[in-house]
């Protein structure tokens, strides 16, 4: 059995990381997977709008169906790159291949000596998080872009308002 780990921030969840986790399922030899809350003290701002529990929902409820044992694991940043790949493995249960197809996150785990695999990016000119949470800022149409469990969990939580008032200035 081999488990696999695919860290991401997931500010929010969406069909492109969606899309990711299905790959990695149709990849015969990882059996669980591990997903990495990345930057998981963050949250309340226009970048990170959702908590790391708010994602875990939304991560969860988007994977119920999916034939793979997933387990969702808040890793919080680290200010020092060198130690990072330790830091996410005693984050997490111990996993044989990192996905990712973040140059950095690439780099690091490379250096430690864990397998990493890429897969091809779906839609990422609109599928990425930047675009999503701007959309949501604007009042226009995000919902297609994520599974509709995300959908709910935002609604639940009043996401919209949130990150539609932390993305305010104070000035005049």
């Amino acid at each position: 059995m081999d488990r696999g780990c695919y860290i991401g921030r997931f500010q929010p969840f969406h069909n492109g990381h969606l899309n990711m986790v299905e790959q990695i399922v149709d990849d015969d030899d990882i059996d669980e997977l591990v997903l990495g809350i990345g930057s998981a003290d963050a949250s309340h701002a226009k970048h990170d709008p959702f908590t790391a529990g708010e994602r875990i929902m939304m991560i969860t409820k988007s994977l119920v169906d999916l034939d793979l044992v997933t387990y969702a694991v808040p890793i919080e940043d680290l200010e020092r790159n060198s130690v990072w790949v330790s830091h996410v493995q005693s984050m997490s249960p111990e996993f044989d291949v990192a996905y990712s197809n973040n140059p950095l996150v690439i780099q690091l785990f490379g250096e430690a000596g864990v397998e990493v695999r890429q897969s091809p990016m779906f839609n990422r000119e609109v599928l990425e998080g930047s675009e999503v949470r701007e959309r949501m800022i604007k009042g226009k149409n995000w919902q297609p872009l994520v599974p509709d469990p995300v959908v709910e969990v935002i609604d639940e939580i009043g996401g919209i308002e949130r990150i539609q008032r932390v993305s305010k200035t104070d000035g005049v």
